[in-house]
């Protein structure tokens, strides 16, 4: 029995299952207002994988609160520009650089780095992570819920105020909370792989490249690298720089130099998008991934999770400090957060649908109206502030969005 699995105790206020990126956001709030919690997760250790690899302004602003901003802006890569393309031919350019945020920019760092750095806030601030500890039933008692977790050495019972799952799309939470997962899969697949390359087309912007063969994405990441993304119908299970060379020659720029020498990792997967129906039954809430995914069009995923990790974090040490609060904490973080998933499965799924348009008809207005669009400023910077997240900072309740308090501030 490791040493961590030993010391879990038997009562707590909260029991957050799953120690991804926003079950580690929400365990630093808890941590940082005073709340006792558990945190738990199945893996051994951080995967070096990652499917992640955006933070946008508005999840800043956000994790401001948190601590922890500073350090991913200092780790990650500050892009301030979003680039659509038809091969060689730009079509839109989206600037954020002038953003009404302390963050106007793209923070691109992969996600087994960001929740290292929420890793290291955590335990510097007397938090820690119970792994190799799976949660395997809950059920409602008279006043809390009871939790029985397989240690991988025996099974612990545990007594929780309540039970936040951040436990994925495949969320045990979620199950016991017995709401449908409403939705559906892509018929596309997707590659997705971290390269070196030599490319002689800049690593100022992420570029999202269209083709009669479908698209491809490549952002700059830190350390000279960079992220792929492809849309491919019978991709290998883990693509090799032969694979990533032949899309991004197919469907990137035609001219100049753009040759995978290396690939770090990569793998292949298919998109849902789905909502859950409900988001809480009492003293179960889910956030991230349990309660919602979808394509990874526009970066959108972890950005929502972590957003719902800091809202929830506040309602719960609210709920605790006055537990005669007339509102309920499932009323209230639902009627915030459910309605800002919507809308970015709604943005996911258009940019996905506009990006694997197979008609060439269809991808011909699509190009005019891109173009078109990149000579009105105000459309760009709606698209923007869509994509930052920050035209939806309404569905926070205000929760630790610093960014917005300093821009208020000063005037701007």
């Amino acid at each position: 029995m490791t040493e961590e699995t030993h010391m879990l105790p038997s009562t707590t206020d909260v029991l957050v299952v799953g120690a991804g990126p926003t079950g580690l956001a929400l365990a630093i709030s808890l941590q940082q207002a005073g709340i006792a919690h558990v945190l738990v997760d199945t893996r051994a250790e951080i995967q070096n994988t990652s499917r992640a690899a955006v933070i946008h302004a508005h999840t800043l602003d956000m994790l401001d609160s948190l601590g922890v901003s500073a350090r991913l802006a200092a780790a990650g890569l500050k892009l301030t520009t979003f680039t659509i393309r038809d091969r060689d031919r730009q079509l839109l350019r989206i600037p954020f650089g002038r953003l009404p945020t302390s963050h106007p920019y793209l923070l691109m760092l992969p996600q087994d780095a960001t929740e290292r750095i929420l890793t290291d806030r955590l335990t510097s601030i007397g938090g820690r992570i119970h792994r190799g500890v799976t949660a395997t039933r809950l059920q409602h008692g008279p006043a809390a819920v009871e939790a029985t977790l397989d240690t991988g050495h025996g099974e612990h019972a545990l007594i929780a105020r309540f039970v936040v799952g951040a436990d994925g799309m495949h969320s045990v939470v979620r199950a016991t909370i017995g709401t449908d997962f409403t939705g559906s899969t892509y018929e596309e697949s997707f590659v997705l792989a971290d390269v070196r390359m030599h490319w002689s087309h800049g690593r100022d912007d992420v570029q999202l490249f269209f083709s009669p063969d479908g698209l491809v994405v490549v952002a700059p990441l830190p350390g000279g690298e960079f992220r792929i993304v492809a849309t491919l119908d019978n991709a290998p299970e883990h693509p090799a720089a032969s694979d990533v060379q032949a899309l991004v020659q197919a469907r990137g720029p035609s001219r100049g130099t753009s040759e995978v020498t290396d690939v770090l990792w990569s793998s292949r997967f298919r998109i849902h998008h789905r909502l859950a129906d409900s988001y809480g039954d009492r003293s179960l809430f889910l956030i991230g991934d349990a309660a919602h995914v979808h394509s990874p069009a526009g970066g959108q995923g972890m950005n929502t999770g972590l957003v719902d990790a800091v809202v929830l974090g506040h309602l719960i040490a609210g709920e605790l400090r006055d537990p005669s609060s007339s509102r309920s904490i499932r009323d209230r973080y639902q009627q915030l957060r459910r309605p800002a998933a919507e809308q970015v499965l709604g943005l996911a799924g258009r940019l996905t649908t506009m990006a694997t348009m197979k008609h060439p008809v269809a991808r011909g207005l699509r190009n005019v109206a891109l173009t078109l669009l990149d000579h009105v400023p105000p459309a760009k910077h709606a698209i923007a502030m869509n994509l930052s997240g920050l035209s939806r900072r309404r569905f926070t309740g205000n929760t630790g969005d610093s960014g917005a308090a300093q821009v208020a501030l000063a005037g701007q």
